[in-house]
């Protein structure tokens, strides 16, 4: 059997990609992140992923004040060598430049939330955790699978040490005033798988 070749525009710069190259480069796969200037192709989501997402949405649209927006599965540019794709997060209504935009920029940023899965588990837990805290994005969400329930990990940023504190553990509702109420009966993603 023969390895297939790379295509020319997958193999990086010396520099690495930047944030920009994720626009201008064809044929990437959906949800092709940037951490540490490499490229990280996704796997496939599974059912799980993708109806927990749906009902964390359709609870916070109910919820989200006029001046904020959820967005789900859009890229945030940290730097110019980091721009990972949350699953969601909320922005300032502001942000938005149009139905073409692509990705926002830290500072526009209010909460970002993660859903684990088996092969972003390290990038979920640890790394992009980091990078969001050190571009000072207030409010982080990590979701995990336990047993085919969401269990949600409610993080706060401490602006002076650039890193997230833990405000709370959710498992059958998220219920939270920061960083704005919310109110989300998370039992709700089993009645959609």
């Amino acid at each position: 059997m023969c390895a297939q070749p790379v295509p020319d525009w997958l193999i990086p710069p010396p520099e690495g990609f930047r944030a920009e190259d994720l626009d201008a480069l064809p044929d990437l796969p959906p949800h092709t992140e940037l951490i540490d200037g490499s490229l990280i192709i996704v796997s496939p989501q599974k059912v799980f992923h993708s109806a927990l997402i749906d009902v964390i949405m359709a609870g916070m649209y109910s919820c989200t004040p006029r001046e904020l927006r959820v967005r789900r599965e859009i890229s945030v540019t940290l730097a110019p060598r980091q721009r990972p794709e949350p699953d969601l997060m909320v922005v300032g209504a502001g942000a938005s430049t149009g139905g073409n935009q692509t990705s926002y920029t830290p500072e526009t940023v209010l909460l970002v939330a993660e859903v684990v899965s088996p092969e972003s588990a390290e990038r979920d837990r640890y790394r992009k955790p980091e990078l969001y805290a050190q571009a000072g994005i207030p409010h982080f969400w990590r979701i995990e699978d336990n047993d085919g329930s969401p269990v949600v990990y409610v993080y706060e940023l401490d602006p002076a040490k650039k890193c997230y504190v833990p405000t709370g553990i959710h498992h059958d509702r998220l219920k939270i005033e920061q960083p704005y109420p919310i109110d989300i009966d998370l039992t709700e993603v089993e009645r959609r798988i």
